[in-house]
């Protein structure tokens, strides 16, 4: 039966509202709508080459309409649930995604609340931990933490919640049937949605690895540290050794030369007491053999002149001078002896005067001409330096009369800057230096004798010869240096 003109089917009235209203809800607008328009293009191409029947051309306009908007609608329904479905699908993809990337992520992410529970857990976490999710969920995570380390732990929570922004810590975990782990852990707080329960997000990270690797650096840094002063200590021990080796050679060649030098002054101490017993031998001689002959001599006459007091007034007289040529002749050798053992004007009157006094005797005695320059400022020296310059020159001049053949000699004594030098030169033979103070015979004591006596004074003497030339003597010691001779003479103590 058909309705009446002008009214419309209650249930086509109905569909239509509920559609429009469904089309009108303000947060589904501007999608129902697009749909709406695809779903009336759709409609079209589904309906073009179809010609329209006479039921459709006759039927009134509300119910074209009407027919019009539920094909319209129910393909707007289709695509949305079409849609619907990629959209889920899509999660579903998305939350398989998500679901991987949390649980299989190479960190451990935990959700704890304000007392340490854990309220989520990855599976990396529960691998952490050596439990499974069912097993940590509700438990605090501070049961986990090592007992060192506790304390540490729980301000690092208290931090998290009461100030916002990351928080770091680090501590040993422990690890349920396994070892435990040295772990990184880092934690922000966060609201729930409701706003009412507080809990934080933490991410833990094994770092024993790292920790491992930073030992073993800081060992290979150390080993390298001790190395470097190991090598610093070989060097240091090879100059050492070196240094040693080079004080042992020089301890050996010091060594050889005290034994030679003591050779020397053994050889030569044994030649000084020989020298001394044969000059005591000779001075012994003489005066047994000329001052008590003549002295026995002087007895003879003075008996004879007892006897001829009277008798023989003339001959009185002769024996009478030739007693006084006997002791004259007493008088002057023991005055050659005192000169020869030490010249009193050396004391009396100084150096100048007991070398001028020595050379005048030595060329009336030789033949061989001497001559003396000097300066008068030397006899400021003390008994002790001219009495050294003073045997230097006798000993000089001595060798040049027993060895050197000369026909000249000449002493010359003048002022360096702080010393004093005197130079002994003939025109005799010449010897080999180097030769003569190494060799082991009595020829060398005189020239050891006067570098003996030099150094004694602080000075110091050289000797040059060569053939055609002569010989040369050069003495130096210092000039007013009292210091240096006491010096040299506590050394020979």
């Amino acid at each position: 039966m058909k309705s009446p003109p002008g009214t419309r089917s209650p249930s086509i009235s109905t569909a239509r509202d509920e559609l429009k209203s469904v089309a009108s809800q303000p947060g589904d607008r501007p999608m129902m709508r697009a749909l709406y328009r695809r779903a009336r293009a759709q409609l079209r191409k589904q309906r073009k080459g179809r010609q329209p029947d006479d039921a459709e051309q006759k039927s009134g306009a509300d119910t074209r309409r009407l027919f019009h908007e539920l094909p319209v609608h129910q393909i707007e329904l289709e695509m949305q649930n079409s849609e619907l479905l990629d959209a889920r699908s899509k999660l579903e993809t998305l939350l398989e995604k998500y679901t991987d990337l949390y649980d299989f992520a190479p960190v451990g992410y935990l959700s704890l609340d304000e007392l340490g529970r854990i309220l989520e857990v990855n599976l990396t976490g529960t691998g952490l931990l050596g439990a499974g999710r069912s097993e940590l969920l509700n438990r605090r995570l501070s049961a986990f933490v090592a007992p060192a380390n506790r304390a540490g732990f729980l301000a690092f929570l208290a931090q998290i919640f009461a100030r916002a922004g990351k928080h770091i810590c680090e501590a040993t975990l422990l690890r349920r049937g396994g070892p435990s782990f040295w772990a990184h852990i880092h934690g922000s707080a966060a609201v729930s949605a409701g706003g009412l329960r507080k809990w934080c997000r933490v991410v833990v990270s094994d770092i024993s690895a790292l920790m491992l690797s930073e030992e073993a650096q800081r060992r290979l840094e150390a080993l390298a540290d001790a190395n470097r002063e190991l090598r610093q200590e070989i060097v240091r021990r090879q100059e050492v050794e070196k240094s040693l080796k080079q004080s042992e050679q020089t301890q050996g060649r010091l060594l050889e030369q005290s034994l030679v030098l003591r050779d020397q002054l053994r050889h030569l101490s044994r030649k000084v007491m020989q020298t001394q017993e044969e000059e005591r031998k000779r001075i012994s001689r003489e005066l047994h053999d000329v001052i008590a002959q003549t002295l026995t001599g002087i007895n003879v006459q003075l008996a004879s002149l007892a006897k001829e007091t009277g008798a023989n007034p003339k001959g009185f007289d002769r024996n009478i001078a030739r007693t006084r040529r006997l002791v004259e002749k007493s008088v002057d050798i023991v005055h050659q002896f005192a000169r020869e053992l030490r010249p009193a004007v050396l004391d009396d009157l100084g150096l100048v005067p007991a070398l001028h006094s020595f050379m005048k005797d030595f060329t009336a005695r030789t033949g061989v001409r001497a001559c003396l320059t000097a300066f008068a400022g030397v006899e400021e020296l003390d008994t002790v330096g001219r009495t050294a310059l003073f045997r230097v020159a006798q000993e000089a001049l001595t060798n040049v009369d027993r060895h050197a053949q000369a026909t000249r000699a000449d002493v010359s004594i003048r002022k360096l800057a702080d010393r004093i030098c005197m130079t002994i030169t003939d025109d005799g033979k010449a010897f080999q230096v180097q030769g003569m103070m190494q060799a082991k015979d009595s020829k060398r004591l005189g020239l050891l004798g006067m570098r003996e006596r030099l150094e004694m004074v602080g000075g110091t003497i050289e000797f040059e010869s060569a053939p055609g030339v002569g010989t040369t003597v050069q003495a130096e010691i210092p000039f007013g240096a009292k210091a240096g001779m006491k010096n040299a003479r506590a050394k020979l103590r």
